[in-house]
């Protein structure tokens, strides 16, 4: 019991610790275009994130009407590592690619 009590405390005390100051991060860039059929935008911030997309409709007013994107993100984690994932996703479900990301062995 003592012990849950000890770790509670602590617990509290890391949570109400103060966080460590963090740059302010700022946009770089934000571009957009949307419309009823289609749409893409990119941006950018000074911390190394970005990412950007295009995405349209397919057999518009059909059965299989759907929706097909192709993008990319960017970030820096916490290891410092800048990580890059391009994908599609489209009728085939979300296929994202990147040097970190696992293969799939082909069937």
């Amino acid at each position: 019991m003592k012990f849950l009590i000890v770790f509670v405390a602590l617990f509290a005390l890391a949570v109400a610790a103060p966080a460590a100051p963090q740059a302010e991060v700022q946009i770089l860039r934000s571009d957009s275009d949307v419309g009823p059929e289609s749409f893409k935008y990119n941006w950018e911030t000074s911390d190394g994130q970005a990412a950007q997309a295009q995405g349209e409709l397919k057999n518009i007013g059909s059965e299989n009407e759907a929706i097909s994107v192709q993008g990319s993100y960017r970030f820096v984690a916490d290891d410092g590592v800048t990580y890059e994932v391009t994908y599609i996703a489209d009728e085939n479900g979300f296929q994202p690619q990147g040097a970190h990301l696992p293969v799939a062995p082909e069937a």
